[in-house]
């Protein structure tokens, strides 16, 4: 390999082109075919955990139907601006075929619900003759439902009798990703890695890019695959003690999730579970448009302390 594909991240280099490659559940993957049968694609917001396969199969929708689309990360591009400019210059042109276009509006949640969600309403209508939208978010409850009204949801959550027939395809998929790559790798490791983090193929692949250049994937890996461990958090956060809480925040590099890992961690230590419930729905919420996450984070933690008595 040359060295700009060994750069090149794998979740795109291995990227199903196709719906048929795309690893789903059963209605799922009936439920594009047809679209791709068909020839057409509406209005649709693909909601599910994190690394399920939402992008993937919005881009091979219309990759399959050859459909002009722009992709949108919502997180980075969040404005009325991005919607005045950008999405409507898009909008306006004529598709190379004559046929749709089609914007994915990636991790849509972060959209301003003050500005941006509200003025899509009219946009999606004004534009709706040649122009569809794909939102794709890992919570639905924070779009519009007037948005949501106008891009029906498709949930990507995996009932639980397929996830040992999906697990096994997502591992036959790594293995031939690894043979490709010409990396060794231990069965065994490769059954606890899938195991750990599916369905989020995303971070399975990444973590497996990273780990490939060490020449083989074997059990250190799994030393290194250690969430954050929010025991020490806990700790802290009984003791009431601001300085170190801040110096966790500090030196822990988290994501949204930890308000919904926190919450499974903590609800049997405490007194005060629905106070709890409605500080992180709050503070989770508040975490897709604040601009400092890490200080969002802080507050959080500082109410919770002042507010709610361990057992």
């Amino acid at each position: 390999m040359n060295t700009n594909d060994e750069q090149f991240p794998w979740v795109e280099k291995y990227r199903p082109r196709t719906v048929k490659e795309c690893i789903l559940p059963k209605h799922l993957l009936d439920t594009f075919t047809e679209f791709v049968k068909n020839g057409q694609i509406t209005n649709m917001t693909f909601d599910g955990p994190k690394g399920s396969g939402k992008t993937t199969v919005a881009r091979a929708l219309c990759e399959e139907l050859g459909c002009d689309f722009i992709f949108i990360n919502g997180s980075e591009e969040n404005g009325i601006d991005m919607l005045r400019t950008k999405l409507r210059n898009f909008a306006t042109t004529v598709s190379f075929n004559g046929g749709v276009k089609v914007a994915i509006i990636d991790e849509a949640e972060y959209l301003n619900a003050t500005s941006t969600q509200p003025a899509f309403r009219s946009f999606m209508e004004e534009f709706s003759k040649n122009c569809r939208f794909i939102f794709t978010c890992n919570n639905k409850n924070r779009l519009l439902p007037a948005l949501l009204s106008r891009a029906p949801v498709i949930d990507f959550k995996i009932p639980e009798d397929e996830r040992p027939k999906m697990a096994s395809k997502f591992l036959a998929r790594l293995k031939e990703i690894l043979a490709a790559e010409g990396v060794e790798y231990d069965e065994k490791v490769l059954v606890q890695v899938v195991l750990k983090f599916f369905p989020d193929y995303r971070r399975i692949l990444g973590e497996l890019q990273i780990y490939s250049l060490s020449g083989k994937i074997d059990v250190g890996i799994l030393g290194k695959l250690v969430d954050t461990n929010l025991k020490p958090l806990i700790d802290i956060l009984k003791e009431k003690d601001f300085k170190k809480m801040c110096q966790w925040v500090v030196d822990n590099e988290v994501d949204d999730s930890i308000f919904s890992n926190l919450f499974e961690e903590i609800n049997d230590k405490i007194v005060e579970i629905p106070q709890l419930v409605i500080l992180l729905n709050d503070y989770s919420f508040k975490s897709c448009f604040v601009t400092d996450k890490q200080l969002n984070l802080i507050a959080f933690f500082t109410e919770l302390m002042a507010t709610i008595n361990f057992k």
